[in-house]
């Protein structure tokens, strides 16, 4: 504590998730015996928890970026650690050049880059031969296991292992990596069906999914302690490689894949797609099982896929996504020569270019490559720019407010409604999920339900009988209040609603203000019911979870491509071609929206869109 008093500024600690942020913030306030947000806080996106006595931040790395917009200098902060840099986040990539030009500037700035698994000369190298120092850790001896062949299966390789494990090795807790939700619960149902076909021959043996859409009381499950004579199993994403420490953790199962982000310039095309793991995160997994005792890492790969296949690290974030956020960042910070900008890695120049054209198709940009005045309100917003851009158009279409909530919703990612892995209470959960439709799809049942939820005067009973989770419903609510707030910032009325408007006519504006920003994402739907984006002519489906799944409406915008079997839309919002013209007519021209009038599908259309 008295270290922390002799520096004359703060001192900053970036995370790359804002779990860790917050978590790491709680534990070093529990440990200094202060109340969290006093001496010690944390600063996430729409959430920030400190006071003027903060002296120890904790944050994302997204928002010390902020940060740097509203103080280039950082004079407030004497020392500042960039935790988990090895994850090479896109936020993070820009913050080491920020960051390198700010020791060169202040003699008085201390930095300190960390991580457990970190290629240390090449990053004592780009700053400036910085001194490397290692602080062994206190892990206990790993033993790693391989397959002998290939697994051409490995969630039914991983359940197998689970089994074997609890059936011949001595006492300890199983954490299995898989790569998302889907994955997980088909995992928590083979092993509920095992498990019943072995009856008493077996110990007890319990479940414990983790996944960001899982509710927080089902979250905190992995942290219970075990009962005597039993063995927990936790079945998770990536998120307990760093984010998340789970304790009596003596086996990992590694599956050797996870999802991320992939960003096709080509295409224009952002997607999330499953990819095998680097050799990085693969010990970072493995350590997971050396934290209390000597444990036991099982790879459902082979010893040579690791040698040869794996990659020493990921591929930084910021050579697989689309820059356009950043770029925005940086142009209002005054930086607009991007071609020397003193990147680590930098991205591909095509990917750059890509994310320019999309900068200037949305207005963002001017011919000189300057920020428009619409560029610098779009800045202004911590979204991404389609979502910014549709915010600020919001003003045009007389909607502020409803946008604002529909961009709450969305920011809060895929973690609103909950499907239970039992197959009645899915059907139930799935039903009230459709009682929440509006002609218009997605956007609309996203507005309709947190009305809903405001009526109630933000019941916690309410989310429970709807299946909708109280915890995400909270942060949307807190994003949108930090919305508002930053409208009217930029000057936006928020109380200039034009009341008289009706319901249909509304929800009508909705949907084109969606558009506005969404332009770029448009497909429509050809005689034999297959989506072609009308941007590049791509094959996209309207993914199972969108209310507009069985509908197939002529014309979409979408918010999100996901790659899985096949390349699914989610977060769909019904238009009609003809707004495409008005809206974005640098783009599309008549022969795009109108082309050869085809029959469609009898069950296509089938949404009405009362204007």
């Amino acid at each position: 504590m008295k270290l922390c008093y002799s520096f004359q500024g703060k001192i900053g600690c970036t995370q790359p998730r804002r779990v860790a942020a917050m978590s790491v913030a709680s534990r070093v306030s529990q440990e200094m015996g202060t109340k969290l947000g006093n001496d010690v806080g944390y600063s996430i996106r729409f959430e920030d928890c400190t006071s003027e006595k903060t002296i120890i931040k904790y944050m994302t790395d997204g928002m010390l970026l902020r940060e740097f917009m509203m103080e280039p200098d950082l004079k407030t902060y004497s020392v500042m650690i960039i935790d988990e840099a090895h994850e090479r986040t896109l936020h993070t990539d820009i913050l080491f050049a920020l960051v390198k030009d700010l020791t060169r500037a202040r003699d008085d700035f201390k930095l300190i880059i960390s991580s457990a698994t970190l290629d240390a000369k090449k990053f004592s190298e780009y700053f400036d031969n910085a001194p490397i120092i290692k602080i062994p850790g206190r892990r206990f001896q790993v033993d790693i296991y391989y397959t002998k062949q290939p697994e051409s299966d490995y969630i039914q390789a991983a359940i197998v292992t689970v089994l074997q494990i609890h059936v011949t090795q001595s006492a300890g807790d199983i954490l299995v990596f898989f790569t998302g939700q889907e994955e997980i619960e088909t995992a928590e149902e083979m092993l509920m069906n095992r498990k019943r076909g072995l009856g008493n021959k077996i110990g007890e043996l319990i479940i414990c999914p983790i996944y960001s859409s899982l509710p927080s009381d089902m979250q905190a499950k992995i942290f219970e302690k075990t009962p005597q004579g039993s063995r927990k199993v936790v079945l998770s994403t990536n998120i307990a490689e760093t984010s998340v420490t789970i304790d009596n953790i003596i086996y990992v199962i590694d599956t050797g894949f996870a999802k991320q982000t992939s960003y096709n310039p080509r295409t224009g095309m952002e997607s999330l797609i499953v990819t095998p793991i680097s050799k990085a995160s693969a010990d970072q997994r493995a350590g997971r099982a050396g934290r209390v005792a000597a444990g036991k890492c099982f790879r459902m790969y082979t010893k040579w896929s690791f040698l040869n296949e794996l990659d020493e690290n990921g591929i930084p974030e910021i050579q697989r996504t689309n820059l356009g956020s950043v770029i925005l960042m940086l142009k209002s910070m005054g930086i607009n020569n991007l071609v020397n900008f003193d990147f680590m890695d930098p991205p591909p120049a095509e990917m750059i270019m890509k994310s320019l054209e999309q900068l200037y198709a949305l207005g963002a940009l001017n011919d000189e490559g300057d920020l428009t005045k619409l560029g610098r309100r779009m800045a202004e917003f911590p979204l991404d720019p389609l979502l910014s851009k549709m915010l600020v158009q919001a003003e045009h279409y007389k909607c502020i407010d409803q946008i604002i909530t529909i961009c709450a919703m969305l920011s809060v990612g895929n973690t609103i409604f909950y499907r239970p892995a039992d197959k009645e209470k899915k059907i139930h959960a799935d039903n009230c999920k459709k009682s929440f439709y509006r002609p218009g799809g997605d956007h609309l049942a996203l507005l309709n339900c947190f009305n809903q939820w405001q009526d109630t005067s933000f019941s916690q009973q309410w989310c429970f009988e709807n299946f909708i989770q109280f915890r995400s419903m909270k942060r949307a609510r807190d994003i949108r209040e930090q919305l508002i707030g930053l409208c009217e910032r930029v000057e936006m009325d928020v109380s200039d609603e034009n009341l008289s408007i009706y319901e249909d006519e509304m929800n009508t504006n909705i949907c084109k203000c969606i558009a506005s920003g969404f332009f770029y994402n448009a497909a429509k739907c050809n005689f034999n019911g297959v989506y072609k984006t009308l941007k590049n002519g791509h094959t996209i489906q309207i993914h199972p979870s969108s209310l507009l799944f069985e509908e197939n409406p002529e014309w979409i915008v979408y918010h999100e491509l996901v790659f899985t079997s096949k390349e699914y839309v989610r977060n769909v919002c019904e238009i009609k071609g003809e707004w495409l013209l008005d809206i974005a007519p640098h783009l599309y021209k008549e022969k795009d929206i109108l082309g050869d009038k085809k029959k469609l599908p009898k069950n296509t259309g089938t949404t009405e869109m009362r204007v």
